[in-house]
């Protein structure tokens, strides 16, 4: 695949298996929690939504469907010509090749913006926090879906996968700064096939902790804890 954008963090997941990514975005949230919640905060029909981070464009074609205007921003350019081609026959909707911290956007042109699993580590977030000010007109709002890394067997898979100095609190401790609010999101994943389960916790862990996910998780569903976070503008 084309190389991604100087500047964008390496995502381990989708941009070394978007193919198996494809499986995981299927299956989380069968009962559409997520975007409920995020609906009943600041509902986005007949707006202009952003998705930064879109990768193969999963969710691009839900927004469409209410939406006016959907823009997708995705720094690694293979993942963003999937989204196009996904999205070539959906009127409203583009995708860039951009990355969170230069957005290809005017100001507050943006009613508002999603990044589902983009923001994990907090510090080091400023420019693309800096640039959805910028981007989101007043009224809009942005949200962020984050992995609980504090409850559940996948938060802690999800801990002992991560570098050391990785610390919940402090990233907790950051978006409070930011001035972001935050409630706990509790999700599933629903998977039809077990071989299907098995190959989304190998993406998502170290190949060690991987297997002990495998081994500790019977049948076809894995508890998948979250932590909504959004902030009006």
């Amino acid at each position: 695949m084309p190389r991604p954008l100087r500047g964008a963090i390496p995502s381990p997941n989708i941009w070394n298996t978007p193919h198996v990514y494809e499986l995981e975005n299927r299956a989380v949230d069968p009962e559409g929690r997520a975007e409920a919640a995020m609906a009943a905060i600041r509902p986005w029909d007949g707006a202009t939504v952003l998705d930064i981070g879109c990768g193969t464009g999963y969710h691009l074609p839900s927004l469409a469907a209410t939406a006016s205007r959907v823009i997708g921003v995705e720094p690694h350019e293979g993942l963003a010509q999937l989204a196009r081609r996904r999205c070539r026959a959906l009127p409203g909707v583009e995708v860039h090749v951009a990355t969170a911290q230069a957005l290809p956007l005017p100001d507050a042109s943006v009613d508002v913006a999603f990044a589902r699993w983009a923001y994990f580590f907090g510090p080091g977030c400023e420019p693309g926090l800096a640039e959805l000010s910028r981007v989101v007109r007043r009224g809009g709002a942005a949200f962020v879906i984050d992995l609980d890394a504090t409850r559940g067997a996948f938060g802690r898979w999800f801990s002992r996968s991560v570098p050391a100095a990785y610390s919940a609190e402090a990233v907790e401790r950051f978006w409070t700064r930011q001035g972001w609010h935050s409630r706990p999101l509790d999700l599933r994943m629903s998977f039809e096939r077990r071989a299907d389960l098995e190959a989304v916790l190998r993406i998502e862990f170290t190949p060690e902790v991987a297997e002990q996910a495998v081994a500790e998780t019977t049948g076809l569903e894995i508890d998948y804890p979250n932590v909504l976070r959004w902030r009006r503008f």
